[in-house]
């Protein structure tokens, strides 16, 4: 079974900042593209960012909502994708989810693997 771990989630105050990541295998990591989403409860899935992480590739793709405030990056030696959130509000407080090997497009959420969740909490 594929597992993606992300780590990084917590508490922060409006206006922080906090950096999710999130470890794939060797396996699934390269040749591919890495999403973020982000659930609050009774809602929909929302696609933030993604990344190929193809070597000499790295194109990212961001959501309007949070393009020029989260930046995705990726640490290949690591086989690790991050999302770097800045300028947090209070509406960010959700579930937080990175997958990867896409069956759509980047944001679509349509992902053969899934990590499970790390949580995200800002208060004003």
């Amino acid at each position: 079974q594929v597992q993606l771990v992300e780590s990084g989630g917590g508490s922060v105050q409006a206006g922080g900042s906090l950096r999710l990541s999130c470890v794939a295998p060797r396996s699934i990591y390269s040749h591919n593209c890495l999403g973020w989403f982000r659930q609050v409860p009774g809602k929909k899935r929302e696609g933030l960012a993604a990344i190929f992480t193809a070597p000499g590739d790295g194109r990212t793709v961001y959501a309007d909502s949070v393009k020029g405030r989260f930046t995705v990056s990726q640490d290949s030696a690591k086989n690790t994708v991050y999302l770097q959130m800045n300028r947090l509000k209070p509406e960010d407080t959700a579930t937080y989810y990175c997958a990867a090997d896409p069956d759509d497009t980047p944001l679509a959420g349509l992902y053969k693997y899934w990590g499970q969740g790390t949580q995200v909490t800002v208060s004003s």
